[in-house]
């Protein structure tokens, strides 16, 4: 029987066992696996493993998953990039399916093969290495002239042919004053029983830290208490893109650390990327299942707007909006909608009087590495151009998604003739502060 009408099950990911890198048993899942994609073929819409998946079984010789050679299978593996939209939004056989298919966790599987047998690529490894990039891109003198080059034709084609990072693709901008250079460990000391830690993000540490001071600005104007998460590493998000799981295993005992003393102490813990939450909520808890201080720290860590929305129902929240900010047209990150909390951005953005909020469920494509990347810069541009059809049929005043990279990817598909803002930035306005 197909589906059924039972919450998906998520199996713990057994990435220690001498099983997982076993070719042959991989291979023979693969294969299990790609057969009942094919019979089926609902994700075909979602990102290109799939539509590659399609192509190489009706160009086999056999029509069938056996035409097509195991190394094949590769350009599949790395077109995926972890959203779990299969899984959570389209595929009939998740479990309890008897059929029990994780196409996510597969093709997980495949990049630690692919690591573990040393052809990731160093352009891979450096784009994944956020905490490196961040700190040596943000340093004073240095963060100015990256910013220039980054902007400058000849080199993005020079980059293009040394690195196979794509001359059209959006680059970051790096800050040289940090968020965590600019805030204080305790940024509002205030005695409430609301507490918040906020984990600054690797990006809006180095890249764009506007949107912590934003979140501060908006979290003081509700009284809440509020710490600064310092010395913290990256969530992992990348680098287990890459398949790479002992050095997530490294950064998620480190953050441990950090993040524990804060979750004892009674703090929720706010990120601002999507994909980050997602990280600490879902995956760690995956790869870690014994890890009981994970568990912990998952439960309380939360999206910026699934606090504030648990604020206005305790009827803490303040609503007191001075500006109307008008007509919104808001992308749903993947990594958000995934999280299964609702569209909790777009429920606060419609408390302030006269806004109205668009809210589209498309992918952008961008995924931090796969929309800069060469080979695959172009694809991704692809799949957000359905969102920037919508948009331009929208008109609206403001454009926004809770994952920065991919309303900046968005708006590069839109020609750059489009300022995206942050609906954290959104809110702060709304208030007058």
């Amino acid at each position: 029987m197909e589906g059924g009408l039972q919450k998906p099950t998520r199996f713990d990911i057994d990435w220690k066992n001498a099983d997982y890198l076993n070719e042959d048993l991989f291979e023979k899942e693969l294969r299990r696996v790609a057969d009942a994609c094919h019979g089926c073929r609902r994700c075909v819409s979602l990102c290109n493993s799939f539509p590659t998946l399609f192509d190489l079984i009706d160009e086999s010789k056999t029509f069938e998953v056996d035409g097509v050679s195991y190394n094949q299978f590769s350009d599949v593996i790395d077109h995926c990039y972890l959203c779990d939209l299969c899984f959570l939004t389209k595929c009939p056989y998740v479990p309890p399916h008897e059929w029990e298919i994780d196409f996510p966790h597969l093709m997980l599987r495949g990049k630690a093969i692919k690591f573990h047998k040393s052809k990731t690529s160093f352009r891979d490894k450096l784009l994944t290495s956020t905490d490196l990039l961040g700190k040596l891109g943000s340093r004073k003198i240095i963060a100015p002239i990256i910013n220039f080059f980054n902007s400058t034709k000849i080199f993005r084609i020079a980059l293009e042919k040394i690195l196979n990072i794509h001359r059209n693709a959006k680059l970051p901008k790096f800050s040289s004053i940090t968020s965590k250079g600019k805030h204080n460990s305790i940024v509002n000391n205030n005695k409430t029983v609301d507490k918040v830690a906020i984990f600054t993000t690797c990006y809006h540490n180095y890249n764009e830290p506007v949107v912590i001071d934003d979140l501060v600005d908006v979290l003081k104007h509700n009284n809440i208490h509020i710490e600064i998460i310092k010395d913290d590493k990256c969530c992992g998000m990348p680098k287990l893109e890459l398949g790479d799981l002992k050095t997530v295993e490294k950064m998620m005992q480190h953050n441990i650390k950090k993040f524990k003393k804060y979750v004892d102490d009674g703090y929720r813990i706010i990120a601002p990327v999507p994909s980050c939450v997602l990280m600490f909520k879902q995956e760690l808890p995956l790869l870690f299942p014994d890890n009981n201080d994970i568990k912990s720290i998952s439960k309380a860590l939360c999206d910026p707007f699934e606090y504030l929305l648990l604020l206005h129902e305790q009827n803490k929240l303040n609503t007191n909006f001075t500006n109307n900010i008008g007509s919104v047209f808001y992308q749903v990150a993947c990594h958000q909608r995934v999280q299964n909390i609702g569209q909790v951005t777009k429920k606060i953005l419609e408390l302030i009087p006269g806004t109205d909020v668009e809210a589209l469920e498309r992918c952008s494509g961008h995924d931090g590495t796969y929309g800069v990347k060469k080979e695959t810069h172009d694809i991704a541009i692809k799949i957000a151009r359905p969102i920037v059809k919508e948009y331009q049929k929208n008109e609206a005043q403001h454009f926004t998604s809770d994952c920065t990279l991919a309303a900046h990817h968005i708006v590069n598909a839109m020609g750059n003739k489009v300022i995206p803002n942050h609906p954290i930035s959104l809110i702060k306005r709304a208030y007058g502060i």
